[in-house]
């Protein structure tokens, strides 16, 4: 009977400690979204995420009854089947094999592995092969070292490291595919509330896509070590009413603000190596190698979320990268003085 009562205190442990787990989880996911982190995977906002996060409940209430049940047996058999001072040199009784609990402890596993199994297959499927609808919103992503550049085929906007994306109602669903490319080495998109990881691979081609259901601002990060500047290699995504995003789009289509007064910057600019690098709708600036600088202005964050975007950052992200980003692959300009403060208010006109 003692025994019996022990083995009950101790198998409430690991209960207690599986009930504690379930009514964290419960909490997170009916939790405001004010309240939770950014990145938190039990506040999804999408569909896919929604699926993934059930289904990362559904794995874990399996596995934690599977604990239970598994540690309550051990202390039982420990406790139950303890050595006595009665029992020295006394050999146990010998049990020779045991038909029913061999075939339970193998059909049993068996079992569980084959819901498990059909229950993430069918999540898979539904993730994967769901169809892009016609009124879908296509986006190009190319993973860089160590930034993000996104390329709206349709609309013929470019932009970087800060993906806009409208919100999509149930009764007029707008979500947004996303093909992924990668320039040099694999990178992974995981922006954990609105869609699972998927990884960005050299000459392989993948696909993802989200339809969140509310507006704000979304964070996430490259998930696969990409170099030196992985862990600064961040996401941002702006989920935008239609009315906003439509905004968004046409004022991203516009070309560079021509402004006499910052002329002595944009030829600074133009005469140094940035034009070999980044891009300048309506000037020869016209490289590939950065972000694309057309509305540098209208994002929030440089250097793929590692500072706000501030002229006090933006002057010193200019003059030194690696002040900011060690190990990022932009070069110091070397620039004097005069012609840094000249670039910096040609570069505060570009929204």
């Amino acid at each position: 009977m003692q025994a019996l009562r022990s083995t009950n205190s101790l198998a409430r442990g690991p209960l207690s400690v599986l009930l504690s787990v379930i009514w964290q989880v419960r909490a997170a996911v009916g939790a405001t979204p004010s309240a939770l982190s950014p990145t938190n995977i039990f506040a999804p906002a999408s569909t896919p995420a929604k699926s993934i996060a059930h289904l990362s409940i559904f794995v874990l209430v399996i596995t934690g009854i599977i604990f239970v049940v598994v540690f309550t047996l051990l202390v039982y058999s420990i406790i139950k089947f303890r050595g006595r001072a009665v029992d020295a040199g006394r050999e146990p009784a010998q049990v020779y094999g045991s038909t029913q609990i061999e075939l339970a402890w193998t059909i049993i596993p068996i079992l569980i592995v084959v819901v498990l199994f059909l229950a993430t297959a069918r999540v898979i499927h539904a993730i994967q092969d769901a169809p892009q609808p016609p009124s879908a919103i296509e986006v190009t992503a190319i993973g860089h070292q160590y930034w993000w550049e996104f390329r709206y085929p349709k609309l013929g906007v470019v932009t970087a490291n800060e993906l806009h994306i409208p919100v999509s109602d149930p009764a007029n669903p707008t979500p947004t595919f996303l093909n992924l490319f990668s320039a040099d080495t694999d990178h992974s998109f995981w922006v954990p509330e609105l869609a699972g990881k998927t990884d960005l691979i050299p000459n392989h081609p993948n696909r993802m896509w989200m339809d969140p259901r509310r507006t704000g601002i979304f964070l996430g990060q490259c998930a696969q070590y990409c170099g030196v500047q992985h862990a600064k290699m961040l996401l941002r995504i702006s989920v935008d009413s239609p009315e906003d995003f439509a905004a968004w789009v046409h004022g991203q289509q516009q070309p560079a603000v021509q402004d006499e007064s910052v002329e002595t910057g944009r030829r600074v600019f133009e005469s140094t190596a940035c034009i070999n690098c980044h891009a300048v709708a309506g000037t020869n600036a016209n490289g590939r190698f950065g972000p694309d600088l057309t509305h540098l202005m209208s994002r929030a964050t440089i250097a793929a979320g590692a500072a706000p975007n501030t002229p006090e950052k933006l002057r010193l992200w200019i003059q030194d990268p690696n002040k900011i980003k060690p190990g990022s692959l932009m070069p110091a300009m070397q620039l004097s003085d005069a012609d840094l403060d000249a670039v910096l208010s040609y570069m505060e006109t570009l929204r």
